[in-house]
């Protein structure tokens, strides 16, 4: 835990740039979400007394017209003040046609469902954008997340060890798995200590032992070997190329199964994408199968930054998707409009499916990540370029989104299942049945939040 005070000014400095980039993504989320809240109120009619991006005490502020503007001290989330929350505060008709708790129903739910609304009115312009562009769009479901067994390295510990391509893993070590994800953490953690594997195969349970063994390729010197199995999600074919990318100028083609690299025989995605990673600017002569036959081809891989270990490197990359993975492309812009949505939805359905996976118990726990990890998450999307920080804005504006739907008491799906309530009783709930439920809302989402945080120190401290 004292280790903070032996880190270096060059960490230090990274430290900082992440909290910049955490406060730049969430301060965008927030936003977003309160003026959702704002611009409902306004238009239904509702005097709205304060905006604040942050919690706590005041840091700046500035009335403008009836709203008072608001920078607070503490930034991981904001609200909006609306007039009349308390009935009791409208004490003439004129009050009543401006407060919130005098509104219709459908009008008090149009206010409090906005909010997460704009999380994904934001998420879909940048989906929307983003195919514009003509880029492709990574839009996963599950069924690409599975740590199933797609393509495996000839010789390698798992095919040592007995590992079969079309295995399911469900355990590592006793603990249940989900992801592809947790399969390459608990590999990545081993330091070579022998891993004890339970998978299904033909509706049968076996189980293996396998010893990870260190990953070919060059090693930096400065961190600690990488691990490997031999098992990786998915083969070299190539389904999809970026266009203007290295990959379009060199020839590949959707449909393209890469077999070789500079003389070394390709057998998995993540071993031909390791290879272009550590050759960025340098021409690498390849080998892919097209309709039968073998064809020769030279690609000079871009050098794009990113973050490792804590340091900015190059890495090569030359603009191609494979199998596994659900990529979405539009063909022109005004059809990025439609697609958006489909994008939007996707991962909306995604990120609703972990989280009752993850109430339900069949995802870990451990997944769930606080500020630190939002932290960290910005300032390594920020190292890869603004593209990857927008794309991380709309991921987060997901999360957010489902998040505040939830029917937890002082979030807004907590308030949407009150007015539920009041709509099939014809009545509000009691002051006390709110007051009741607002306070077990609230210690439900400081214990969350906490585990959270607690998540995220042991990933610092324990990993």
């Amino acid at each position: 835990m004292f280790m903070a005070f032996t880190w270096s000014p060059d960490t230090l400095w990274l430290l900082l740039q992440k909290a910049w980039w955490f406060l730049v993504v969430l301060g965008v989320l927030v936003a977003f979400h309160e003026l959702g809240h704002f611009l409902a109120a306004r238009w239904v009619g509702v005097k709205v007394l304060k905006f604040s991006l942050g919690f706590g005490p005041k840091i700046f502020g500035r009335q403008m017209g009836e709203t008072e503007y608001l920078l607070s001290a503490i930034p991981l989330g904001g609200y909006v003040k609306l007039f009349g929350e308390d009935e009791t505060e409208a004490t003439t008709p004129e009050d009543r046609t401006r407060s919130f708790a005098h509104q219709g129903l459908w009008g008090k739910v149009l206010i409090v469902a906005a909010g997460p609304g704009f999380n994904f009115i934001l998420a879909y312009f940048i989906f929307a954008g983003w195919l514009a562009t003509g880029a492709p769009l990574f839009v996963p479901t599950f069924q690409d997340l599975n740590p199933d067994v797609e393509a495996m390295v000839p010789g390698s510990p798992a095919d040592t060890a007995g590992i079969q391509i079309g295995d399911h893993i469900s355990r590592v070590n006793g603990q249940e798995i989900s992801t592809r994800t947790e399969l390459f953490d608990a590999v990545a953690k081993s330091k070579g200590q022998a891993l004890t594997l339970e998978i299904k195969r033909n509706n049968q349970i076996k189980t293996l032992t396998v010893t990870p063994a260190i990953a070919p390729g060059p090693q930096a010197s400065t961190q600690e070997p990488a691990y490997y199995l031999g098992v990786e999600e998915t083969p070299p074919l190539v389904t999809s190329v970026m266009q203007g990318s290295p990959a379009a100028k060199a020839g590949l083609q959707a449909g393209d199964y890469v077999a070789n690299i500079e003389g070394h025989t390709i057998h998995t995605w993540s071993q031909m994408t390791g290879m272009v990673k550590e050759n960025p600017s340098h021409p690498l002569k390849i080998e892919v199968l097209r309709e039968g036959q073998r064809i020769p081809l030279t690609v000079t891989p871009s050098a794009e930054k990113t973050m490792a270990n804590g340091q900015s490197v190059e890495v090569g990359k030359i603009g191609i998707s494979g199998p596994g993975r659900s990529i979405m492309r539009s063909s022109t812009p005004l059809l990025s409009l439609y697609d958006g949505l489909g994008a939007t939805w996707g991962w909306t359905e995604l990120t609703a499916i972990g989280l009752y996976k993850m109430i339900v118990g069949d995802i870990s726990s451990k997944n769930i990540g606080g500020p630190l990890t939002i932290a960290n998450i910005s300032g390594e999307a920020a190292a890869q370029g603004a593209s990857s920080v927008v794309f991380l804005i709309a991921i987060l504006s997901i999360n957010l989104g489902v998040l505040n739907l939830l029917p937890i008491p002082i979030l807004d799906g907590g308030h949407l299942l009150f007015f539920l309530i009041e709509a099939i009783l014809r009545k509000p709930l009691g002051e006390r049945q709110r007051e009741v439920a607002q306070q077990a809302g609230l210690v439900l989402l400081v214990g969350v939040m906490i585990f959270a945080f607690w998540n995220d120190l042991e990933r610092i401290f324990l990993r």
